[in-house]
């Protein structure tokens, strides 16, 4: 009788809670394919190996010397005993791979002078399908740069910063980030019923992270900014990873850039030598539903940060995931787990 009982609420228990699926979820900027640091692509191949992600997105893909790098990344993968799909999406500088089977591939965004792009694919999911976009949005008009006093579109110091809000938001307003957003944002609005994730180096930070709790922290000189693509997210619904989970900016601001990776000088990872350069500018955003729910997100990445020219270890309550080896990039990724309920 007793296990009867048991049997009946564990039962009951299944169709309650239902049958839940992990997907771990992994965005890095891999610096110019991972040429920029020695042994970087054999790096990168470690830390896939050691985080053991489902889904991929990476940015800075150049295909060099004519070498298709998503191919040759999934062989490598497939030596170290994992298997990944992957295939070569021309115009475009970002790649997918995934666990699960690739139904299809395409390019939502081309890449036109460098300017960023964006990748749909349609992965299938232990029979649901799941729509994954990574971008490399447009690295030009760098305007968070312009309250630590520099230039985003020449890099040069300026002779003051520039604090204005309106004169920032026209700087960022003018590179092509926005538009590589709405397009993500209207072609989404296709994919009713399904998951849809989108994650990248944004090339812009996030107005979460630039509000009136930060104006005077990080050099932002009190400036409290609406970064175009962070509002045009939240405005459509979707949900970014590392703030839903720590909405606190001061205990966990996250950053992402300038990175300090040990294997790479000072003058490769410093564009603002004089300045506290930090942010956020490399998300992994999600559109909520009732079966899908965030479980944890960590940054992933050496502990340290580029200010003013040093190498100075962050002090925050970030959920840091170090490196195993060589890290092949200047930024650090970002690491999402969700809950997929059936």
């Amino acid at each position: 009788m007793t296990k009867f009982l048991m049997c009946i609420m564990l039962g009951l228990l299944y169709v309650v809670t239902g049958h839940c699926k992990e997907l771990k979820v992994f965005q890095i900027n891999i610096w110019q394919e991972t040429t920029m640091i020695d042994g970087g692509f054999n790096g990168l191949v470690d830390q896939i190996v050691n985080l053991d992600p489902d889904i991929i997105m990476m940015s800075e893909v150049r295909n060099y010397n004519n070498v298709l790098f998503v191919p040759q990344l999934v062989k490598a993968l497939q030596d170290k005993g994992k298997s990944y799909y992957g295939k070569h999406t021309p115009k475009v500088d970002v790649a997918i791979l995934s666990k699960y089977k690739i139904l299809e591939q395409e390019c939502n965004y081309p890449d036109v002078s460098d300017a960023g792009s964006v990748l749909k694919a349609r992965i299938e999911v232990e029979g649901r399908e799941v729509v994954v976009y990574s971008a490399h949005l447009d690295y030009s008009h760098y305007a968070c740069y312009l309250p630590r006093g520099y230039d985003g579109v020449t890099w040069n110091k300026l002779p003051l910063p520039i604090v204005d809000v309106a004169t920032i938001e026209k700087m960022n307003n003018e590179s092509m980030r926005d538009e590589a957003i709405r397009n993500v944002i209207e072609d989404s609005q296709k994919e009713i019923g399904n998951i849809v994730l989108l994650g990248g180096d944004f090339n812009e930070p996030s107005h979460l992270d630039w509000g009136e709790r930060e104006k005077n922290l990080w050099d932002h000189r009190g400036a409290v900014v609406k970064w175009d693509c962070s509002v045009l997210l939240e405005k459509a619904g979707f949900k970014d990873c590392y703030r839903t989970k720590y909405p606190n900016v001061v205990t966990h601001p996250g950053f992402t850039y300038a990175a300090d990776n040990a294997a790479a000088s000072m003058k490769k990872l410093d564009w603002v030598p004089d300045a506290d350069g930090r942010d956020r500018i490399d998300f992994i955003y999600y559109r909520p539903m009732k079966n899908v729910k965030l479980k944890s997100v960590f940054i992933v990445g050496p502990r340290g940060s580029i200010v003013k020219n040093q190498r100075v270890v962050e002090n925050t309550k970030d959920k840091i995931v170090e490196p195993f080896g060589v890290w092949p990039s200047d930024h650090k990724g970002v690491l999402a787990i969700f809950k997929l309920k059936h």
